[in-house]
């Protein structure tokens, strides 16, 4: 899987100008960063650059622009990233750039020293222009702007996971517009890790997929169903596979559109599809004790907001000699304290089968953001990505194209 693509490795960067396109899509709050993990992750690549005499000219996104608001108000700006990133390179100069004016940005650019690092304003804020026209040069890979960000440097780095999945001028653009191009290490560290979990996996292989909507899980039930002994599906994604075959699942979300598709995958898939069986359920949508309810009963004029004992001790049953295990969405609202306990069961089986030998991917998005919520340390599994809709495409065996775009070996 992608193995083809050139690495940071494969290019003679000595004394260059490189362009690295970074994932610091990081939580701000106050002008200061919550989580930085995503810059941490980006250190590799930067010090081996660095150690190579470059000059580093960052790109990255911070959250979406929908409006003139949105960059006036300075709450999307990635000037608290550049303060971050400087605290973490004590012996090196990072400057942070607000200006979007190609003529102040190139001038910059020629000022950059060797060992230096300018990070650049957030590439969304080409998404708006000054007239609050919605115009979307990032996001619908406008050439121009490829272009010019492309004329920056001698040579491209894509170390953006969180985005590959997405043809943006800051990573399909840019390297369309450029002689030298690969990935940086943090993207060969994820395309390696998962497909560790989906090339030739060691059996029995289990996949556990959740969250609120099948339609967001089409590509990767055709895709794995094949290839798993069991598949979990938990979750909201649970209650239409339960309409679908007829029980009653009250207020719980479900999309009866997906109701030809469910009974598909359940005919197609016979024994290898677990599902939720009994759930704690709320007439509210709200944090208040749940009352647990099985399937077989109907939930009622009741919304499932979790998955119940029985359903839990399913799951672990299905999980208990597994060797690879992938893990994409929650079983319940995680958000919730009284209804955290599903995920959890989840996440602390998985640590157990950890340690055991088995290799387990927390596909990124929701299922790693409740594994931090709840107490869990990435080392605690084998591996926990961080891009969830790029991960999924890996998954679901869809490319991407923001490595698609990256050259050959």
């Amino acid at each position: 899987m992608y193995e083809n693509k050139k690495t940071l490795r494969d290019l003679d960067l000595n004394n260059k100008k490189v362009i690295v396109r970074f994932d610091f899509n990081v939580p701000i709050k106050d002008n200061a960063v919550l989580n930085d993990k995503r810059i941490v992750a980006a250190i590799p690549t930067i010090k081996y650059l660095l150690d190579r005499n470059c000059c580093i000219i960052g790109l990255s996104h911070l959250g979406r622009i929908k409006s003139i608001d949105d960059i006036k108000s300075n709450k999307k700006t990635l000037a608290p990233v550049a303060k971050r990133l400087q605290e973490l390179l004590i012996n090196n100069k990072v400057i942070f750039e607000p200006s979007l004016d190609y003529s102040i940005i190139k001038q910059k650019v020629e000022q950059l020293q060797p060992g230096q690092i300018l990070l650049l304003e957030n590439t969304r804020y080409y998404d708006v222009d000054d007239k609050n026209t919605i115009v979307k040069l990032e996001s619908k890979n406008n050439n121009e702007l490829a272009k010019f960000w492309a004329s920056l440097g001698d040579c491209f780095v894509n170390d953006a996971f969180g985005t590959a999945h997405r043809a943006h001028a800051s990573n399909a653009g840019i390297a369309q517009n450029i002689k030298d191009s690969c990935i940086g290490f943090l993207i060969e560290k994820e395309i390696n890790s998962i497909s560790k979990a989906i090339e030739n996996p060691k059996q029995p292989y289990v996949a556990i997929l959740g969250g609120a909507k099948v339609s967001d899980k089409i590509k990767v039930i055709n895709n794995l169903l094949p290839k798993v002994d069991k598949i979990i599906i938990c979750g909201g994604m649970a209650y239409t596979f339960l309409a679908a075959q007829g029980y009653d699942i009250g207020k719980s979300i479900c999309e009866s559109e997906m109701y030809e598709f469910a009974t598909q995958m359940l005919e197609k898939g016979k024994d290898k599809i677990v599902l939720t069986k009994d759930a704690y359920c709320s007439k509210e949508f709200i944090d208040v004790p749940g009352v647990l309810i099985n399937a077989h009963d109907g939930f009622k004029d009741y919304e499932g907001l979790d998955i119940g004992d029985q359903t839990i001790k399913l799951f672990n049953e299905t999980l208990d000699n597994a060797k690879t295990v992938v893990w994409n969405g929650p079983c319940g609202v995680f958000e919730f304290k009284n209804y955290q306990n599903g995920t959890n069961s989840i996440a602390k089986k998985l640590a157990e089968l950890t340690t055991k030998g088995c290799y387990t991917l927390i596909g990124g998005g929701d299922s790693a953001a409740a594994i931090k919520q709840l107490g869990y340390k990435e080392s605690d599994f084998s591996f926990v990505s961080t891009g969830g809709g790029a991960s999924l495409a890996l998954i679901e065996g869809s490319p991407l194209p923001g490595i698609e775009a990256i050259a050959n070996k």
